[in-house]
């Protein structure tokens, strides 16, 4: 299978689609080569999603050379189209992947078909060979043939590729176990009369062998639709954009197709249309669903200069946007290219499997070797029919398709269910090293907070000649010409309440202190206790709750008009709204939190009683915070680092696990292994816990993957038919192959039921 994916960036990173891989050794083996390959710092193959995601050196290799590289391993390789986006790539994917199903159903129907006849056929008297010349082996050998030379043709095919490359994977178990079974009945058919004349009962075995190519094939489609369904959330990404968009040029309203739209284009989005690319809003207001990108079922209200998100749904009011970023620049474009590159990667547990799939199939050639030698010097009459099936039996059976899909599987359904979720994991190794988090550090501003100052509360002096709205409106005339943060936060406060801000003039900025101006004739004077006293304003009246907002974190602002104590305006940088279920949850899990912060410590220790945090880092410059990090992993701590500022981008690096918001910047985002794109700290308990619950899947099925091989190689090899005379045919060994695959992939599939809040039991 060819799977299309990322263009290639220029980073010394690409994703190259490789087909013809059908098992862990075929991976396994083009892994192996791009590691040991110049130039080649870090090579991920998986099987599921066909693609080898190769980090390099661009001075020593190139993407060309790679390509080379992989076809010389006996699979096809091709580069992706530089100016493919994200969401044309799964489409031609699951094309590919819609006519591979296709294929493989058409040759699973013929081969049933004749699985069926030869069965009925061969349970007749005289059905395995009657001299080696009957009808009946001859009407069987008719109905085996197309099976074997189309339906089964592949298996064939990729096995010799195999030989010429000097390797040996699941297509070498399949070829040698029914070409083995096929040709020896084929003598049989052929020359049966010859080998009865010389005392030889010639017996066939044609129904084995179209039994078995019928339930690999059964297996196979069991698998490719598992695999749709393993990427099933990138899909539905990718099918929230809109077909066209509704633009305006040269003045005129037209609908263009989607792939037409450019920057700077203006658009018109209705009430119940999406949004068409990723912009701002010119004009118009309305509440906009953007459940598909933070995972957040409340519309979020969007007016003039706001930013909108291509595919996010558009509810009750008409907009009017620019257009700033289209096609692969977009952000649903990029969560879906870092699903698709977390689901190309590989668990640091995949290793296991890898270690054991490099031996595994010609230790079971071997053993298949052993097996027929074994029975062919001491097993019963006729000893030579009974050492082949016994051989062609373990090499049916040792299939190593479940190992190679156990850990696969479960990372693809794990990351797409995150991504439903709001949550980005960034692949395999992420989800590994979350596991093992025990302490979680938060830093405070825009991730405990919402890192946004806002006002809080008001309280006028006695006497005071304005009411809460006069008073927020002065103070936010004088604000207006400041660059302060906690300027901002009255401003918009009157904004809010939708009051009116006259002008200042004569405005001044007292270093430290506060801002002056006059207002409609009057002297407002807005800032800190230090101003006060500059303008010999007794603040007595409202010192206590100074004092008070101060103790618990806040930042008390004085405004005096004309010479006089007229109010005092608090500032907090709020709490956000999950911080302290998230906090609770973490404890409930056994983990411990920390708040790393550069805040003074009072303000951190007021935060921190809030949410619930016990130890708190405080006054920590943004240069430090790394330095925090590692002397807690110091301390034997697996740490994870939640942030969300350029500041917090080292930290993030440093930790285990760096745990990013969303709503921070793209620096903090890139330095993550996980983000959260709703900014809702409470989501890191739903990561940590998704993290546990897909290892724990993983392990469960490369325990079964494991035991299946160790239980059923020896039984398929003869080791219970001394004391019991149990045995196993080929056709109930390729049975139990194909539910070994299938059971794999359905288990990593139960991953999909992961739900934030509920309890996961896996």
């Amino acid at each position: 299978m060819t799977t299309a994916t990322t263009a290639i960036p220029s980073t010394g990173q690409c994703t190259i689609p490789v087909s013809g891989m059908t098992c862990a050794g075929c991976s396994g083996k083009v892994q192996r080569a791009l590691e040991t390959a110049p130039g080649v710092s870090e090579a991920n193959v998986n099987l599921m999603t066909g693609a080898a995601t190769v980090r390099y050196d661009p001075a020593a290799t190139a993407p060309d050379r790679l390509v080379e590289l992989i076809r010389a391993t006996g699979y096809g390789a091709e580069l992706p189209r530089p100016d493919e986006s994200a969401e044309d790539t799964l489409s031609a994917r699951d094309a590919e992947q819609a006519t591979e199903t296709r294929a493989l159903v058409r040759k699973l129907i013929v081969s049933a078909v004749a699985a069926a006849l030869v069965m009925i056929i061969a349970m007749r008297p005289g059905g395995h060979g009657s001299g080696g010349v009957g009808v009946s082996a001859w009407l069987q050998l008719a109905l085996t043939l197309p099976v074997v030379f189309w339906a089964g043709r592949h298996f064939y095919t990729r096995a010799w590729a195999g030989f010429r490359h000097h390797s040996a994977d699941m297509n070498t178990l399949i070829a040698v176990g029914t070409g083995s079974a096929f040709t020896f009945s084929l003598v049989m058919t052929v020359a049966g009369r010859w080998f009865s004349q010389r005392g030889v009962e010639p017996h066939v075995y044609y129904e084995s062998v179209v039994a078995i190519i019928a339930l690999i094939l059964l297996g196979n489609v069991l698998e490719a639709r598992a695999k749709v369904r393993t990427s099933q959330a990138v899909r539905k990404l990718a099918g929230l954009k809109p077909a066209t968009a509704r633009v305006v040029r040269e003045g005129e309203e037209r609908e263009i197709p989607l792939a037409d739209l450019r920057v700077g284009d203006e658009a018109i989005v209705r009430p119940g249309e999406t949004i068409p690319a990723d912009g701002s809003v010119l004009d118009g207001t309305s509440r906009v669903d953007e459940s598909m990108l933070t995972g957040e079922p409340v519309p979020v209200s969007k007016g003039a200069g706001a930013a909108v998100v291509g595919a996010t749904l558009n509810t009750n009011g008409a907009l009017r946007i620019r257009v700033e970023r289209v096609g692969r620049d977009t952000v649903l474009s990029r969560i879906i290219r870092l699903v698709q590159q977390a689901q190309g990667t590989r668990a640091p547990i995949q290793r296991l499997a890898d270690r054991v799939s490099a031996v595994f199939v010609p230790v079971v050639l071997s053993i298949a070797i052993a097996t027929f030698v074994l029975w062919f010097d001491l097993g019963p009459e006729p000893s030579y029919l009974h050492a082949l099936v016994a051989s062609v039996t373990v090499l049916i059976i040792a299939c190593p398709c479940a190992m190679g899909l156990a850990v696969p599987t479960a990372v693809m359904v794990s990351t797409g269910r995150g991504a439903e979720m709001g949550i980005l994991i960034k692949g395999g190794e992420a989800l590994e090293r979350s596991e093992a988090v025990d302490l979680v550090v938060f830093d405070k501003t825009g991730t405990l907070t919402e890192g946004r100052p806002a006002v809080v509360s008001i309280a006028l002096a006695p006497g005071a000649a304005h009411d809460e709205s006069g008073l927020l409106s002065l103070a936010a005339a004088v604000e207006r010409l400041s660059e302060h943060p906690i300027a901002d936060a009255v401003v918009s406060a009157a904004r809010r309440r939708e009051l009116p801000v006259p002008a200042a003039q004569a405005f001044r900025s007292q270093t430290g202190k506060g801002v002056l101006a006059i207002v409609e004739g009057a002297r407002v004077g807005v800032g800190n206790l230090a101003l006060m006293r500059d303008l010999r304003v007794d603040p007595g009246a409202l010192v206590e709750a100074a004092d008070a907002a101060t103790a618990d974190g806040r930042t008390p602002v004085y405004v005096a008009v004309n010479g006089k104590l007229a109010g005092l305006v608090t500032v907090a940088d709020p709490i956000r709204e999950k911080s302290r279920d998230a906090v609770a949850g973490l404890a409930r899990m056994g983990i411990e939190t920390v708040m790393l912060t550069g805040d003074d410590r009072r303000t951190a220790e007021s935060v921190a009683r809030q949410v619930g945090v016990s130890r708190v880092l405080a006054e920590v410059l943004p240069d430090r915070k790394l330095d925090e990090i590692r002397r807690l992993q110091d301390g034997g701590k697996v740490v994870a680092m939640v942030g969300d500022g350029l500041n917090d981008a080292p930290a993030l690096a440093q930790a285990d696990v760096g745990v990013a918001m969303g709503t921070g910047t793209d620096v903090a985002m890139e330095a993550g292994a996980i983000t959260l794109m709703r900014g809702d700290p409470s989501t890191v308990v739903s990561a940590i816990e998704l993290a546990r619950r897909t290892m724990r899947v993983i392990r469960q099925n490369l325990f079964w993957a494991f035991v299946y091989n160790v239980i059923g190689i020896p039984i398929a090899a003869g080791v219970l038919y001394p004391a019991f005379g149990l045995r196993l045919t080929p056709a109930l060994a390729a049975g139990a192959m194909a539910f070994s695959s299938v059971s794999v992939v359905f288990n990593s599939l139960r991953l999909r039921g992961f739900r934030e809040g509920a309890p996961n039991v896996a």
